[in-house]
């Protein structure tokens, strides 16, 4: 049997559309998912109508939704999961029940809602931020692994988790007396699909990895990573839950294999080829027509979602004891509404809680919010820096950006500062310890920090610094003036060219060493002033060739001289060529 030709044109259509506008979004300097979402809107059935079947390209999307949040939960892990418990249990909460009840009010004074119920509603579906969109931004902007980047999608994995709760409670809302089953039988729900999946996740899915790895064959690996990713996917729609719940959930299980890289690595391309027809869908639910007629309304509902989103959510974050940079580019993060409010508001329409009108502007409301999400994120490092310059907040940036734990001796000299305590931090920790040199650590993660004290413990106490690298208050408890060198090894593009900026204005003759994260970024701060900038990925080809070239019958001599000649040339021999559309 053959597949429908129109299904496969339409496949064609979306995926060649989709490519084109992420080439014209980069060569503006703009990221490639504003490319697939404009795109969406042109090809679909409210702009030139050339995609026919937008029901099973949505279908295909939901796949892409999957994809990413399985490769999100190998990335993310258990041990990165629990350094954010605290504000994904409770920060969620609050921040879901504060934006209800603000949008609840409003709809209610303003007439929007001609009732509580309504009100309650429309709060529920606007509280939701969206994770693809989130998550494609900064896995873009190379920050997934940052701590706002973190916190972000700590809170996005709850609301994930809260959209079954919330599908279960609609349909009862308006019966108290069955409110009380409705949410027990939810909460049941989930509990008993986390404790399977963490019975599998210990169990069964390590051994089904070793035992299909052991075939050797590439093929039946990723079928297993597709069918699981998909599979528990599938379970959790069936139980009322979402879909990126159980893809998360799946990846975790594979997170804390020793298979996790091979199987991140075989999704990644599936995850991006699905993903940009997520965003395409998204924006062919677009009508023009109806955003030109009712823009006023629909601008007027965006602003008071994205500005008082971000309102709710930049004092929880600073509550939990983050920084004001931590907490505003995640407010500025999410405060769009999500894609699974499409969901909602279908639900909805077919109660009766809101008209088909209301439905139709909520859906033009919800596709503009997210189109605004990468430039909104884009704005937050720029607002963080002149909130910094504003003479009224001095007095509160000092006290609440002092170093709160510290461990400094007074005396301490002639030792080298790392600045950031993640994977490459540590190794490079151990290697200074284990030739008997000084070390300051300086990172923003109380858990980080708490791990290196117990790894340490009680052979050797580690100085540490508690705090942002890049803030000047933190920098001050460091002893830049008396160090012999500094490492950074931050993986925020923006926070390292930051601290080496303000590590040299201080003490310019700092030898200093920074991990870059892209081609470009080693310019950058070479021109900035590092002494020498590492890119991880050409360290390890380095590495990869020097072995060769010693198999091969080259003198250790002549291979070292060879190496060192190109860091001196900082890769640029080395570099890949520019390919047609990148700068």
């Amino acid at each position: 049997m053959t597949a429908e030709p129109n299904f496969v044109l339409d496949l064609t259509l979306a995926l060649g559309a989709s490519a084109l506008g992420g080439y014209i979004a980069l060569r503006l300097k703009q990221p490639a998912l504003l490319g697939y979402l404009v795109t969406g809107l042109i090809i679909g059935p409210y702009g030139l109508a050339l995609q026919t079947d937008v029901e099973q390209i949505q279908a295909l999307a939901e796949v892409g939704i999957a994809f990413l949040l399985f490769a999100l939960g190998v990335e993310f892990s258990l041990t990165e999961l629990k350094r954010v418990r605290a504000i994904a249990l409770v920060g969620s909460v609050l921040q879901m029940g504060l934006t209800t009840l603000l949008v609840g009010s409003v709809s209610l004074l303003s007439g929007s809602a001609s009732s509580v119920l309504q009100g309650i509603f429309l709060g529920l579906v606007l509280s939701l931020s969206s994770t693809a969109v989130v998550l494609k931004t900064l896995t873009e902007r190379g920050e997934t692994n940052t701590v706002h980047g973190q916190v972000m999608l700590a809170l996005l994995i709850a609301q994930d988790l809260a959209l079954g709760l919330m599908l279960a409670l609609l349909p009862v809302l308006n019966q108290p007396e069955a409110l009380g089953l409705a949410l027990g039988l939810a909460l049941l729900k989930i509990l008993v699909f986390l404790a399977g999946a963490w019975t599998l996740g210990r169990w069964g899915v390590p051994r089904l990895m070793q035992v299909i790895a052991a075939t050797e064959s590439s093929e039946l690996f990723l079928l297993t990573v597709v069918v699981l990713c998909l599979g528990v996917a599938w379970l959790t729609s069936q139980l009322g839950l979402s879909i990126a719940m159980g893809a998360f959930v799946a990846g975790l299980m594979i997170s804390e294999i020793d298979y996790a890289d091979q199987a991140l690595g075989k999704i990644l391309p599936l995850r991006d080829t699905f993903a940009c027809l997520f965003f395409a869908s998204i924006g062919m639910l677009i009508d023009p027509t109806l955003l030109v007629n009712n823009l006023d309304k629909i601008l007027e509902l965006v602003t008071l979602i994205m500005v008082g989103k971000a309102l709710i959510i930049l004092p929880i974050v600073l509550g939990f004891g983050y920084s004001l940079k931590t907490a505003v580019k995640t407010s500025f993060g999410l405060n769009q509404i999500g894609e699974f409010s499409f969901v909602l508001a279908l639900v909805g329409l077919e109660m009766g809680l809101i008209t088909e009108q209301r439905y139709s502007l909520l859906l033009g409301t919800i596709a503009i919010s997210l189109m605004l999400t990468p430039l909104w994120i884009n704005l937050a490092t720029p607002v963080v820096d002149w909130l910094h310059r504003l003479p009224a907040l001095k007095d509160y940036l000092k006290q609440s950006e002092e170093p709160k734990l510290l461990s400094v001796p007074e005396d301490i000299c002639d030792h080298v500062i790392v600045a950031g305590y993640g994977r490459v931090g540590q190794v490079l920790v151990n290697v200074l310890l284990s030739r008997g040199y000084p070390v300051l650590v300086v990172e923003n993660s109380e858990t980080a920090v708490q791990s290196l004290r117990n790894r340490h413990a009680p052979l050797v106490q580690i100085p540490f610094v508690y705090g942002d690298a890049e803030n000047e208050l933190v920098l001050e408890k460091t002893r830049l003036e008396t160090a012999k060198a500094l490492a950074i090894t931050l993986p925020d593009p923006a926070s390292t060219r930051l601290v080496l900026q303000r590590a040299l204005a201080k003490a310019p003759g700092l030898d200093v060493i920074a991990r870059s994260h892209t081609n470009e970024e080693i310019d950058v701060l070479t021109q900035l002033g590092a002494r020498e900038v590492v890119q991880p990925e050409f360290e390890a080809a380095l590495e990869l060739g020097s072995h060769l070239l010693n198999t091969l019958g080259e003198q250790s001599q002549e291979i070292q001289s060879v190496l060192g000649w190109i860091r001196q040339d900082q890769y640029r021999s080395i570099r890949p060529v520019p390919q047609l559309g990148e700068s």
